[in-house]
């Protein structure tokens, strides 16, 4: 069994210490990671503060053709690192080997957009004055990426920092951490400089005080819970330090009745079951006009008892294993309450496979009070919750009716109303007859408790990137 190294400085370090990583579909241990201790990650920002200087001085499009480099040997690697991902995440095999062409994408984009820190002269107010505004690196960041998409949300948080001209420290997720470790490789073949990328991983505790209290480190970018978010927020005060924070969400899906029937079973199939619902952008509550819903609910929950559930790797499956038992457990804890209040289960509501296991059947219940947990907090499974709703208005206070706003989906082929609920809907992300709204080149991110700031898109880089005003005086 093979023990991944730490990546510090330019080294595979193996440590005496390491983590155990499980399949989440047979629950055996497959690899372990070397972890570290506090003092190390320490060590690694002064590091990547001493790589600074030279690395925020190499030319943007010098430093997107490290980026190219790093893709392209993650493309040429991308079998094995998409077998990796299923094995530590459980996800079907064809869902990572699409996570690796997105974290490909992203590289590919940032790439680009490295050449593009662009400025801005400002007219003069007073005669004799010229104005710059310029873009200069904030300075070495720290990244935090969760298991669900193991690989491209590492990436998401690379790249961009990369291309600005910020070193980086990667912590990934202790359930997933090999591919960050494959990822280490491919940055080594690619040959950029010591200390500019490096990956520690460990207790999240002491990472995350090392990551808030090390006066080198100067920005953090987060993915995860909104609980951890909030104790990011808090760690991050003393220093005034600025964080990126993806974090949690509460998707809501709005289907008209003068929708695309075909489609919106479609993309609502794709919303909610991707990843086997284990997605931040994951539709959760799902309102269906009524007088269209004899017609999609038989659809949606013909489609939803279709899936197959299995390991990964197995040919056909279209959903794998939650990463864990405890998130199962926590599913079916929000199905039997909202049972309890009333709701009806339509299919599923049971473990797969071994009792015990991570495995839960695709679950879809109707008419789900407002109070039920499901319907106030993620789901992080395969579990629908439908609900019917008569008027436009009804489903916008339905859909905004919650602390979070990440994303929103609608299905309808009313013009007016499309551009009426782009406007309305309180998500940062608003897919309109789309299940999979996110591209390289939009930005990614949420309003309310879904978060600060946006990935992707030119707004990912502008994150990594301090806004100065120079005002000259001339003659």
């Amino acid at each position: 069994m093979k023990t991944h190294p730490l990546y510090l400085n330019g080294e595979f370090i193996l440590t005496e210490d390491s983590l155990p990583v499980r399949n989440p579909a047979t629950g055996q241990i497959f690899a372990r990671m070397s972890i570290c201790a506090r003092e190390t990650v320490g060590r690694a920002l002064d590091d990547a503060h001493r790589a600074f200087p030279a690395w925020r001085v190499i030319p943007g499009k010098s430093r997107g053709d490290f980026l190219l480099r790093i893709a392209a040997e993650l493309e040429r690697r991308k079998e094995e690192i998409a077998r990796v991902i299923t094995l530590e995440n459980g996800k079907p095999l064809t869902q990572s080997q699409g996570e690796v062409a997105m974290t490909v994408d992203h590289l590919r984009w940032f790439a680009e957009e490295a050449r593009r820190g662009y400025g801005r002269i400002v007219p003069p107010q007073t005669e004799g004055k010229r104005h710059l505004a310029i873009k200069t690196p904030l300075g070495v960041v720290a990244a935090i990426s969760p298991w669900n998409f193991p690989l491209m949300l590492a990436g998401r948080k690379i790249a961009p920092a990369l291309a600005a001209g910020c070193p980086v420290v990667l912590k990934p997720a202790s359930a997933t951490p090999v591919c960050a470790a494959l990822f280490a490789e491919c940055v080594h073949t690619a040959g950029l400089p010591r200390g500019v990328f490096q990956l520690v991983a460990g207790a999240a505790s002491e990472i995350g005080a090392e990551f808030l209290e090390h006066p080198r480190c100067r920005k953090i970018t987060f993915t995860g819970s909104t609980e951890v978010g909030r104790i990011l927020i808090a760690g991050a005060a003393a220093q005034v330090k600025p964080l990126s924070l993806e974090l949690g969400g509460h998707s809501p899906v709005l289907v008209f009745d003068d929708a695309d029937l075909a489609r919106a079973v479609e993309g609502t199939m794709i919303a909610k079951f991707r990843n086997t619902g284990q997605s931040c952008i994951a539709a959760n509550r799902i309102y269906v006009q009524r007088s269209c819903a004899e017609k999609f609910i038989p659809a949606f929950l013909e489609r939803a008892r279709a899936l197959r559930v299995g390991h990964g790797l197995d040919p056909g499956v279209d959903l794998g294993p939650l990463i864990n038992s405890a998130a199962v457990d926590l599913a079916l804890s929000h199905v039997a309450d909202a049972q309890g209040r009333g709701a009806k289960l339509l299919c599923g509501g049971r473990r797969a496979g071994d009792a015990g296991g991570a495995f839960l059947e695709p679950t879809v219940l109707l008419d789900v009070p407002g109070a039920a947990l499901g319907m106030c907090d993620e789901t992080f499974g395969p579990v629908a919750y439908l609900n019917v709703f008569d008027t436009e208005a009804e489903a916008v206070e339905r859909a905004n009716d919650t602390t979070y706003g990440l994303a929103a989906y609608v299905f309808t082929r009313d013009l007016n109303r499309a551009f009426r609920l782009m406007e309305s809907l309180e998500a940062g992300m608003i897919g309109i007859n789309d299940g999979l709204p996110t591209a390289s080149n939009a930005p990614f991110g949420g309003v309310k408790q879904s978060g600060w700031g946006r990935e992707l898109g030119v707004e990912g880089m502008d994150a990594f990137l301090e806004t100065k005003h120079v005002s000259l005086v001339v003659g």
